[in-house]
């Protein structure tokens, strides 16, 4: 089944010559298969998918795609005539259903399609399967949905307090409040929350509702190692099936019972496999290959590395540095960063990694100490999009193009910064920060928006930057990221919002002492080498614990 496929925010006729449809050979023979009008449209019964409209395409705003041989069924959802097209569902049964895959595949539509906020245009393909029962239901079914855009809360002219009694229809609001450190938060009003305070009232909220199934739409975004835990545990608990979009694989490995994976090609189709045991599935992701379908969907995703140690030659030492405000006091223990090595920064949010990164870059002036004097490139945690295009705002640097490449921006050169996604913001941030001259790469949450694959691909260039001879330091709570880049970590410990203390060791020992403090174990998967979370309570999680090894 071939595809066309034109997306309509790119796709913009006052702004090009219509190259798309001089150049397609069917129009040339005299046939119209391309159409130019507000947008363009392609025929596809007439494309012979030869491609050149989307080459030609000055915006990139056309895909000319073949669905994958096996795949003989409509979609069961597509956005009209040269939209994207999903074809199958994930299969929500007892217990957390994990869905994993590349941004742009229809994770979210699923969602929308299983909550009935969409209707399936060919239910005929669910004949005679679990979904054909689902479906015939779903109208006496009660659903929560977790969004994935949390912003929309801050339209709420409610306090925190506020929104958790109104939706308390479990009684365990309170108890949620406490697991995810929102007691101090009831009097705040919404519109002054952090992305991270407003995830986990989302959550919150979500949990505290009745429901025949529950729906959450990427529900780490923002949270920190201990609240990604935490959530685990939670949604393990709900007493009816969840389905869960979800890119931290760390995190889908604690929490999900059996996993979905969406292949495709991103913002023209998705498919939906069938369902794997979540070892499995979580495995099949990261080897990029569907065997059932027989279809490759990606490079083989790897956590093999070679340590280095500190890096070698010291690039930059630091003494001890304190910084008190608004009743928070940090300090950060002398500490040095080599050159060609990556310093993993980790800690439970409100401790002051942020803190730090500003103390290092001057933003900030300490109390006690001094930061060293040598040129820092930035990137920091939330994100503003400067005016002009992807192409004006990123410097020019000997190293563009192996820059560029795997963060995959050549199609978005000509787009206006103000105009992206989360995550395509992202990875122009990553981009400008790494292009600019400087002694230390200093990223701050760098995988925030990202899929599984993009967070790799970010994490290998990262590390094969480092290796020029450039010094890297990242902060971040995803631990299968931290642990394939650190040589060296920064742990930081103490009292959220009170007390934070920075301190510089080994990768391995800071891990160790982390997941210590959230009584939580991690062991290495024998064919992939990802670390994996143990299932609390397992022979395998009580025996790393009596040994003292929670990162294995």
């Amino acid at each position: 089944m071939r595809l066309a496929v034109v997306i309509p925010e790119r796709c913009r006729p006052d702004r090009c010559s219509g190259e798309c449809a001089s150049v397609c050979p069917v129009n040339r023979s005299g046939e119209e298969c391309v159409k130019i009008g507000e947008k363009a449209e392609i025929d596809e019964t007439l494309c012979v998918g030869c491609g050149l409209c989307e080459k030609k395409c000055p915006k990139k705003a056309l895909k000319i795609v073949n669905t994958p041989q096996a795949l003989d069924e409509p979609p069961v959802y597509r956005y009209g005539p040269n939209g994207f097209a999903l074809f199958r569902l994930p299969v929500p049964v007892e217990g957390v259903v994990g869905i994993l895959g590349r941004n742009g595949l229809g994770k979210s539509t699923s969602l929308k399609l299983l909550s009935g906020r969409l209707k399936p245009q060919n239910p005929e393909v669910f004949r005679g399967t679990e979904l054909q029962g689902y479906f015939e239901s779903l109208g006496e079914k009660k659903v929560v949905v977790k969004p994935q855009n949390v912003e929309i809360l801050r339209e709420a002219e409610a306090t925190v307090g506020e929104v958790l009694e109104k939706h308390d229809e479990r009684g365990v609001s309170r108890e949620l409040a406490r697991i995810f450190d929102l007691e101090a938060l009831t009097d705040r009003e919404l519109r002054y929350l952090s992305g991270g305070e407003l995830q986990r009232v989302a959550v919150t909220v979500a949990c505290s509702r009745e429901a025949d199934i529950y729906f959450f739409d990427e529900p780490s975004c923002f949270l920190d190692v201990g609240h990604r835990l935490s959530l685990g545990k939670v949604l393990r608990s709900l007493p009816s099936p969840v389905l869960v979009v979800e890119h931290d694989i760390a995190t889908l490995d604690l929490l999900a019972d059996r996993v979905h994976i969406f292949y495709g090609v991103p913002g023209a189709f998705g498919v939906v496999s069938r369902p794997y045991s979540v070892r499995n599935g979580i495995n099949c992701f990261l080897d990029g290959y569907i065997k059932d379908d027989n279809v490759k969907i990606h490079d083989r995703i790897t956590f093999e590395k070679g340590s280095r140690g500190s890096g070698g030659e010291v690039l930059v030492t630091f003494g001890k540095l304190v910084k008190k405000f608004s009743g928070f006091t940090l300090e950060v223990l002398p500490g040095e960063i080599g050159r060609s090595a990556v310093l993993g920064i980790l800690g439970r949010n409100g401790l002051g990694k942020t803190t730090f990164a500003r103390l290092l870059c001057g933003e900030l002036e300490p109390d006690e100490g001094s930061a060293p004097s040598i040129r820092i490139s930035y990137k920091p945690q939330y994100l503003k999009a400067p005016e002009g295009t992807v192409a004006d705002v990123l410097p020019s640097s000997p190293l563009y193009q192996e820059v560029i490449r795997p963060l995959e921006l050549e199609p978005l050169m000509e787009f206006e910064v103000r105009e992206l996604s989360g995550g395509e913001l992202q990875r122009v941030a990553v981009a400008s920060c790494l292009l600019r001259e400087a002694d230390l790469y200093l990223l701050d949450e760098p995988s925030a928006f990202l899929d599984a694959v993009q967070r790799m691909r970010v994490a290998k260039l990262l590390r094969s930057f480092s290796e020029l001879g450039h010094a890297v330091a990242v902060i971040d709570h995803d631990l299968l990221l931290l642990s394939y880049l650190s040589d060296r970590s920064m742990l930081f410990e103490g009292e959220p919002g009170v007390f934070g203390r920075g301190e510089e060791m080994e990768a391995g020992e800071a891990l160790n002492r982390f997941l210590k403090s959230l009584g939580v174990t991690f062991r290495r998967d024998p064919e992939t080498g990802r670390p994996r979370a143990n299932k609390p309570g397992s022979q395998k999680d009580e025996e790393q614990k009596k040994m003292g090894i929670y990162f294995g």
